[in-house]
């Protein structure tokens, strides 16, 4: 079992328009695996780009005649209403800029939610959606896909064995193991007890423990069944 796994999908909802990975390819942290359909986002954030724009070219006349009706009400020159005009229009500005800021990273923040990138260096073990398909981040329906992909750290296999609550009392940390894939009885690799998980099964009077091999090779697959033979 791999103990570094992962179901990769997305923080966004959307149309899969792009799968780059089929299954057995290797993937590297923080690589692009998968892209949602944005152009609404694009669309969004140009919107937001623009409106920016506008403000900006409109705040030095409107923070010129502020500083004007400052100075002429300063002078007795002008009203307390012109300058609480001037003044409301300015900070308006300010505010609708802030505003447009606020959106421009908001549309970026989506934005990179449609992009599905590897959580860790790993392996593509499924592909679980097709492009076309609807992903939606929290869970899958009839109309929609949760994962896009199921990835394991390859380096990360253990083999997890049952051991009867009687027998345990003889399993120690780091104990040396011999293990045998039912694929390949021939051929054994040698392991240690990573771990034994400090709770029971009940129903089948064993306790889980997890061992670790010293080295393995490519025959070594996630979900194969083996035995474990534990030396004293």
């Amino acid at each position: 079992v791999a103990q570094r796994k992962a179901s990769v999908s997305s923080k966004g909802t959307g149309i899969l328009v792009f799968l780059g990975v089929v299954e057995g390819d290797k993937v590297k942290k923080g690589q692009i695996i998968a892209r949602l359909d944005d152009r609404d986002i694009v669309a969004q954030l140009d919107e937001a780009k623009s409106s920016l724009q506008l403000y900006k070219a409109q705040m030095n006349e409107v923070e010129n005649n502020y500083n004007r009706e400052k100075e002429l009400f300063n002078r007795g020159l002008s009203s307390q209403q012109s300058l609480d005009q001037a003044e409301t229009a300015y900070k308006s500005l300010l505010a609708n800029i802030d505003m447009a800021d606020a959106r421009i990273r908001a549309a970026e923040v989506a934005l990179e939610n449609m992009i599905i990138r590897a959580p860790f260096d790993g392996t593509v073990l499924t592909k679980n959606a097709e492009v076309g398909e609807i992903v939606a981040p929290f869970g899958a329906s009839t109309t929609s896909r949760a994962a896009v992909v199921t990835i394991a750290d390859m380096n990360s296999l253990m083999v997890e064995t049952d051991v009867s609550e009687s027998n345990i009392e003889k399993i120690k940390q780091d104990t040396d193991c011999e293990i045998v894939l039912d694929s390949n009885p021939g051929k054994s690799y040698q392991g240690y007890v990573f771990k034994i998980v400090p709770t029971a099964d009940r129903s089948k009077a064993t306790v889980l423990v997890k061992v670790g091999f010293k080295s393995y090779d490519n025959r070594v697959l996630p979900e194969m069944s083996a035995k474990v033979s534990f030396l004293s």
